[in-house]
């Protein structure tokens, strides 16, 4: 019991400071559109989207190129690990309402 005590806390202690380097962007889904539809990131970092789904109705955050895919619930959020990528552009779209839910992550 105590070992385990000793290795779960080193652990958090270890990875404390990779936790607070990650940059995170916060994305909305507001009437099903993405706000803001584009986000700019840096590249070769990995970096945590908070998705906070402001409409009622659950929505499918996904993108192919990102390799990415999650249902996030109506009036909650959800979190995406994404990168470290190259520069570039990488869509993404609610599939849900894949009209009106489209975004782009553009990596400098």
């Amino acid at each position: 019991m105590k070992k385990t005590i000793i290795l779960a806390s080193l652990f958090a202690f270890l990875s404390t400071p990779v936790l607070a380097e990650t940059p995170v962007f916060e994305i909305a889904i507001k009437d099903h559109k993405f706000n803001p539809a584009t986000v700019e990131i840096p590249a070769g970092k990995k970096v945590k989207l908070v998705i906070k789904n402001q409409d009622p109705t659950p929505e499918e955050f996904e993108s192919h190129e990102l390799n990415r895919e999650k249902v996030i619930a109506g009036n909650s959020q959800g979190i995406i690990l994404v990168g470290p990528l190259e520069a570039g552009e990488y869509p993404f779209f609610g599939e849900f309402h894949e009209k009106t839910a489209q975004g782009k992550l553009f990596v400098k």
